[in-house]
């Protein structure tokens, strides 16, 4: 059965209505929701952004079933040991709903901005293989570097990246492997590089609710995110339908639903009873 997760940026707003976004999708059906990870939001820095973790730690307590995720997290922000640590309280506290995800950062500019680090994307790889070694030695039940209290079952690790480096990590380290926007329409040429990991793709929509013009719809979406190329898919739940299919049937497993017009909950939950109840239906 496919996975589906509500992709929802923290930003734009409160931390109260974060919580309402991800109960509806916990109501309508998802299987998850993830957030993303950086200090300004990309494209528009002056935008008010909650941090990652925290927010995860706040909406996990606020639900029962979702998986709680991020797509992905940034290698650099945080040590290796630390982030052991968070994750290993993390999935601890949700009753083992936590999915760690890792990249090796997208944004230089912002790593420069907060004196993080001036590495190379090559570099930026090459650190985040060593963290993802230093995971297994932490998360051990024994050895110099064991942290306790050890995960009570494994953590699943989603690798994002596309590059042949991260795509050589993923082989080696990931449980899944995210495809980014971005990229959407590589899925086929991808997929058979990524070994054993399962395949899961970032897709932005602009859903045309039942009362809603498509091509009103459209526009707005294309004006916001039409940067993402095929990273952003416009229609109504037949047309959305149709193309989650076409993706399904390439091989993706898992699908990151982000919303256009910022997920109020009467998308997410007619999305589900159009799209993903259809998709899910489908031979």
């Amino acid at each position: 059965m496919t996975q589906w997760f509500l992709y929802l940026p923290q930003t734009r707003v409160g931390m109260a209505e974060l919580v309402v976004r991800a109960q509806a999708a916990e109501a309508a059906g998802f299987d998850g929701v993830a957030f993303l990870d950086h200090l300004d939001i990309p494209m528009a820095p002056s935008d008010p952004l909650w941090e990652a973790m925290t927010v995860a730690t706040w909406v996990g307590a606020r639900t029962e079933r979702l998986t709680i995720g991020h797509v992905v997290l940034c290698d650099a922000f945080r040590h290796p040991a630390l982030l052991a640590k968070q994750a290993t309280t993390l999935a601890e506290a949700t009753g083992g709903r936590f999915e760690l995800g890792l990249g090796s950062g997208s944004m230089p500019d912002e790593l420069l901005k907060y004196g993080i680090t001036s590495a190379g994307p090559r570099q930026r790889v090459e650190a985040l293989g060593q963290t993802l070694e230093l995971l297994g030695q932490y998360w051990s039940s024994d050895g110099p570097l064991a942290q306790a209290p050890a995960p009570s079952a494994p953590i699943p690790v989603v690798l994002g990246g596309v590059g042949p480096r991260m795509l050589g990590l993923v082989r080696r380290h990931a449980d899944w492997w995210n495809l980014p926007a971005t990229h959407v329409h590589q899925l086929p040429e991808l997929l058979p590089l990524i070994g054993s990991a399962r395949a899961s793709v970032q897709q932005m929509v602009g859903f045309a609710r039942r009362d809603q013009d498509p091509a009103a719809v459209s526009a707005t979406a294309q004006r916001r995110f039409g940067r993402l190329g095929s990273g952003l898919v416009c229609g109504d739940a037949a047309a959305l339908t149709e193309h989650f299919c076409t993706l399904k049937n390439q091989g993706a497993q898992r699908f990151y639903v982000w919303f256009a017009d910022f997920a109020p909950p009467e998308s997410i939950a007619e999305f589900a009873e159009t799209v993903i109840g259809a998709v899910d239906s489908d031979g």
